[in-house]
């Protein structure tokens, strides 16, 4: 039987690394984004590939196209929701529209993409649940509230979910890397970037490395996915040493 992938956010970044290494392996794969050129060009080479414009915050208009992927795929058997943006900025500064868009799209695709796919996922007791969170979605940094909060919210639907569906048969994944040197880092740096993010802190991954070990998460039948062994630290000390963290971050931002 063919894999059938979807992917949110399929027109750059992580989304088009999965797409691709599912299509070289045969895979058939569903983009949704709203960056039509980005999708062609993820699809560049690929006879597997095709792309649908979705607004991912719109319920009605991605329920449609899943039927439509299903009917030109058949059942989906992968789901990586990827779609995202990040712009930075102070919580009194930053535009009003922006914190909620970035909530609408963040959280709210995922909600959306969640109730469109899981339930045929869960009625055939088969598929991969991949949501992806963040860093950003354990410890919250001074200039990132906005984008934090909706990774913290992402991390928090995505275990609820995982602990409702746990015998179904599915296999969840909550992936919380370090900074990925995709373009969504562009959003924010050409926003309000944070000094806690610059230099050797804000040292960036590969999008492969992650897939990698989205992939090695899953087949150990784990949940959280931390690419990296910084990222397996820095949850440990936001958990046990939440009030150091915020100093160091007061410190190196300077207020």
């Amino acid at each position: 039987m063919t894999d059938v992938v979807l992917i949110t956010g399929g027109g750059s970044g992580m989304g088009r690394e999965a797409a691709r290494r599912f299509a070289g392996r045969g895979a058939s794969v569903a983009l949704f984004d709203v960056n039509q050129p980005g999708m062609a060009e993820t699809a560049a080479g690929f006879d597997t590939v095709r792309g649908w414009s979705v607004d991912i915050t719109d319920f009605e208009a991605v329920k449609a196209a899943v039927a439509e992927v299903e009917a030109a795929f058949g059942d989906i058997t992968r789901l990586y929701n990827c779609a995202a943006i990040m712009p930075f900025g102070r919580l009194l500064e930053q535009d009003n529209a922006i914190i909620h868009k970035q909530m609408a799209i963040n959280y709210g695709g995922l909600v959306n993409i969640t109730q469109a796919v899981l339930p045929g996922m869960v009625a055939r007791g088969s598929g991969d649940f991949v949501s992806f969170a963040s860093m950003a979605g354990w410890i919250p940094m001074l200039k990132t509230g906005g984008y934090t909060a909706t990774k913290f919210a992402v991390r928090a639907f995505t275990e609820t979910l995982w602990h409702e569906n746990m015998n179904c048969g599915v296999r969840f994944a909550c992936v919380c890397p370090p900074p990925v040197a995709t373009p969504l880092l562009k959003q924010g740096k050409e926003s309000d970037w944070p000094k806690m993010l610059e230099g050797e802190r804000g040292k960036t991954i590969e999008p492969g490395d992650v897939i990698d070990a989205v992939e090695a998460t899953l087949d150990k039948g784990k949940f959280f996915v931390y690419p990296t062994r910084d990222a397996k630290i820095g949850v440990f000390m936001r958990r046990l040493f939440p009030n150091l963290i915020w100093k160091q971050v007061h410190e190196v931002e300077g207020f």
